[in-house]
C-alpha cells in the first residue's frame, strides 16, 4: 500500500518540478538567452489598472482594455521595504533587484557598511553575455544607476556617472546626465571620457547611423535637449522614447551570445510623485509601447527569450475611488489636460480639482510600502510566480540564463 502511494505521488509531483515546455504556460526550463527587465518605477497596481479603465473609457465601453504585460500568463507579488524602511527608495529597491541584496534608503548598490555589491549586469557581462541600460530618465539616477555604479549616497550624481564609462556594458540609452561636468561644471566631461572608453556617442536617432555601430554605443537626446526625456505627453516629433531606445539596443546588442537589457520606465514615478493622474496614465501607455517591442521579438525567439515587468514600488498611493463621487470613474474630465503639470505650487489646485472631477484619490506625493506585480512570459518565466521579494528577482534572472548567482 505505501508503495502505491509513493508512485502516486511521484506521478502528480513531476510533472510540476520539471515545468511546462510551452512558453505561453510559463516558459518551462529552457535557458533564457534574450532577458528584457522592465521596470516600471513608481508603478503600482492601482495606475496599472486606471491606465485599463482609461483605455477601456476611450474606446466607449465600460471595464478595462487590458495592456499587452497584463496578459502575460505568469504574474507575482513583489514585496519591496528596505533595510531600514517599510516604505523603500528608488536606490534601495534598484539595490535589491540588481544585486539581491537589501540596503538603506539612499544607498546605491552598497549594503549598511558600504561595502560594494555585485549587480547581475556585471555578473552576466562577465559570463561573455552584452549587456544594454536604458531609461526615460537621466542615466545617473537610481534604478538604471544600481545596475553599474556602488555610491553610498545617490545624490551623488556625478561619482555616479564616473562609474558608467567604466562597466563596459556594451548598450546605454537615456535622458544624458544630471551633472556631466560636475555641481561647478569644472570637471571632465562624462560624454568625453565614454568617448575615450571606446563608445560611440550618438545625439539623437537622425544621427544614428543606419548601419550596426561597432563596439559600445550610447544613446541620448540631440545636442541641447540634456536632462530627462519629455514626459509623452509633452513630446516633439523629434524626442527620442523607450521604445526608440529599445530598438536600438535590441539592433546593437543582437547575436549568438544573446543579450541582457534593463530598460525603466522612470517618469511613471515623477508624474504620480505629482498626482499628475492624466501624465502617469500616458507615461504606463508609452511603457507599455516599448513592452510590445521586446514582445514581438519574443515572438520571433519564443524558446530563447524572458520578458520581465515589475516595479520598484508603487508612488502616489492611488486610490481607485473617492468618497461622494458615486460608482464609476469620469475619465474623460482629464482629457481638458493637454501638458504635464509642473512640481509647483500654482498646479496643486488643477491637479486636485481634476482629480476630484474624475472620482479619484492620491494618499500622498512619496512611495508607499504596497507590494508591487510581476509580469512574465517566456523561458523560465515560471520562476516569477507567487509571492517573493524584489531580491529573489535578481537570482532567478541568472536561475533563468543558467548563470551563478
Amino acid at each position: 500500500m505505501k508503495k502505491a502511494i509513493i508512485i502516486l505521488l511521484l506521478f502528480f509531483t513531476l510533472p510540476v518540478i520539471g515545468g511546462s515546455n510551452n512558453p505561453g504556460e510559463g516558459g518551462g526550463s529552457k535557458k533564457a538567452k534574450y532577458v528584457f527587465f522592465f521596470i516600471g518605477d513608481g508603478m503600482g497596481i492601482q495606475q496599472v489598472s486606471l491606465t485599463e479603465n482609461y483605455l477601456a473609457e476611450q474606446n466607449g465601453v465600460n471595464g478595462r482594455e487590458l495592456l499587452n504585460f497584463s496578459k502575460f500568463p505568469v504574474t507575482g507579488l513583489v514585496s519591496t521595504y528596505s533595510e531600514n524602511a517599510d516604505i523603500t527608495c528608488s536606490a534601495a529597491a534598484g539595490t535589491a533587484m540588481s544585486t539581491g541584496s537589501k540596503t538603506n534608503n539612499g544607498m546605491l548598490a552598497m549594503d549598511t557598511d558600504t561595502n560594494r555589491l555585485t549587480s547581475i549586469a556585471y555578473k552576466i557581462h562577465n559570463s561573455g553575455i552584452p549587456v544594454g541600460i536604458v531609461s526615460t530618465v537621466t542615466l545617473d539616477h537610481a534604478t538604471p544607476a544600481a545596475f553599474y555604479a556602488n555610491f553610498p549616497d545617490r545624490r551623488g550624481y556625478y561619482e555616479i556617472a564616473l562609474q558608467l564609462p567604466e562597466s563596459g556594458f556594451e548598450f546605454f540609452g537615456g535622458g544624458g546626465f544630471v551633472n556631466p561636468k560636475g555641481k561647478e561644471k569644472d570637471k571632465a566631461d562624462i560624454y568625453s571620457l565614454m568617448e575615450e572608453k571606446g563608445y560611440t556617442v550618438v545625439r539623437g536617432l537622425n544621427n544614428l547611423t543606419a548601419g550596426k555601430v561597432s563596439g559600445k554605443l550610447a544613446l541620448f537626446q540631440e545636442s541641447g535637449k540634456e536632462g530627462d526625456l519629455p514626459y509623452a505627453i509633452d513630446r516633439r516629433n523629434d524626442d527620442l522614447t523607450l521604445k526608440d531606445m529599445l530598438k536600438a539596443a535590441i539592433d546593437h546588442l543582437y547575436g549568438k551570445n544573446g543579450f541582457f537589457i534593463m530598460a525603466e520606465g522612470g517618469k511613471i514615478d515623477w508624474a504620480a510623485h505629482n498626482n499628475d493622474t492624466k501624465t502617469t496614465m500616458l507615461e504606463i501607455i508609452d511603457f507599455a509601447d516599448a513592452i510590445e517591442i521586446a514582445y514581438q521579438f519574443y515572438l520571433e525567439h519564443p524558446d530563447e527569450t524572458l520578458i520581465i515587468v515589475t516595479s520598484d514600488h508603487d508612488t502616489g498611493g492611488l486610490g481607485l475611488g473617492r468618497k461622494g463621487a458615486g460608482s464609476n470613474f469620469k475619465l474623460k474630465e482629464l482629457d481638458v489636460q493637454v501638458k504635464s503639470f509642473a512640481a509647483d505650487s500654482t498646479s496643486e489646485e488643477a491637479i486636485e480639482s481634476l482629480n476630484r472631477a474624475a472620482g479619484l484619490g492620491w494618499t500622498t506625493n512619496g512611495h508607499t510600502a504596497s507590494d508591487v506585480i510581476i509580469y512574465s512570459t517566456g523561458a523560465g518565466s515560471y520562476r516569477f510566480s507567487g509571492k517573493m521579494d524584489n531580491t529573489d528577482i535578481p537570482r532567478r534572472i541568472l536561475e533563468a540564463m543558467k548563470i551563478k548567482f
